[in-house]
């Protein structure tokens, strides 16, 4: 059995996606939910689904206390899903090619520091994109720039607003996401 820690920043939809296609795995376990937003809607869903819980700041992601957690409670991957902070170096030893992260555009368009949610989808229309989707990639010391594990992509309409360009990528999302992760993990086993 291989145990994942779920990190999240925000509402949770794909944390609960995730979560909800490992329940009955006799392979791959939702082990724990780490937050960095004590207001995220993240932390009601992992309550609701008894998911174990942990919040924490940026002094413990970049002291080691993370990582101490993690290795206590056995993660063998770490997968990010909505998750806005850089992954600190120490995180990134700890668990070489054992990360993975989703991304609401197809990079390496649309990528790095402060490129996330709205800022994407509206970044995505105001280029005049025709296409935009999700890239799901390993993680590395740098924002969007591990490497490419999967990308799928969807048309962006002339008339299409952020929200459109929103709504689409997280059908794509709650859609993959799920399965790339158990793909990848089991491929490494």
């Amino acid at each position: 059995m291989k145990n994942i820690a779920i990190f999240a920043s925000g509402s949770g939809s794909n944390a609960e996606r995730i979560f909800e296609y490992f329940v009955d795995s006799e392979q791959i376990n939702v082990k724990l939910v780490l937050c960095n937003n004590p207001e995220a809607g993240v932390i009601q869903r992992a309550e609701r689904l008894q998911i174990p819980l942990i919040i924490f700041d940026r002094l413990a992601f970049k002291s080691g206390e993370v990582v101490k957690i993690l290795q206590h409670n056995q993660i063998d991957w770490v997968i990010l899903a909505g998750f806005l902070w850089l992954v600190p170096k120490n995180v990134v030893e700890a668990f070489p090619n054992r990360i993975i992260n989703i991304h609401p555009a197809l990079l390496p368009k649309f990528g790095g520091k402060g490129m996330y949610g709205h800022f994407v989808h509206e970044a995505v229309v105001e280029n005049n994109e025709t296409e935009s989707g999700i890239t799901i990639h390993f993680v590395n010391e740098h924002y969007d720039e591990g490497g490419v594990i999967f990308q799928a992509s969807f048309p962006v309409l002339y008339t299409d607003i952020p929200a459109d360009v929103a709504r689409k990528g997280q059908v794509l999302e709650h859609k993959h996401f799920p399965e790339v992760i158990e793909r990848t993990i089991l491929a490494s086993v």
